[in-house]
């Protein structure tokens, strides 16, 4: 189980060269604790917490933590932007069509970058980011149940 500890928190963000500043310290605690947030999601949750900060806030708590290599962005496409506190290890994700629910895939094969490409063009590889697509358990369910309904409406 991952350390979510202040200390573990407060230690990183130094190891990282920023400040420790509450609004990093909550924002980083909340993406270590449920990964895949977006900005909004996250803003909602800290305006429950002392210390409330502004969207521009947020925003600027959320760069400096990517920049830092403390959390990353993952950009969908077709849905907002996410963040999570899960770094460093190359991991994928698997995005749901229609809900837009965002879950982890490890890597296949456990080495950097996880897929080798038939041809690097010239660049240095140092990454691989891969999502896959589908339905997630939730949204197939309703859609059967939807079929199911509509096949028993059908004269």
């Amino acid at each position: 189980m991952a350390d979510h500890s202040n200390e573990s928190i407060h230690r990183a963000l130094r190891q990282a060269g920023l400040r420790v500043t509450s609004p990093r310290v909550t924002v980083l605690t909340r993406l270590r604790e449920r990964p895949h947030a977006t900005a909004d999601e996250l803003l909602a949750w800290v305006a429950e917490q002392p210390g409330a900060i502004s969207r521009q806030g947020m925003y600027d708590v959320l760069g400096s933590l990517v920049e830092a290599g403390l959390a990353r962005r993952i950009e969908p496409a077709g849905h907002a932007s996410r963040y999570e506190g899960r770094v460093g290890d190359n991991h994928h994700h698997v995005v749901c069509r229609s809900c837009g629910s965002v879950a982890d895939v490890d890597c296949a094969v456990g080495v950097m970058p996880c897929l080798a490409p038939s041809s690097s063009s010239g660049f240095t590889i140092e990454e691989a980011e891969i999502t896959f697509w589908g339905r997630c358990l939730a949204c197939r369910a309703g859609a059967e149940a939807a079929s199911h309904t509509n096949e028993r409406n059908s004269p």
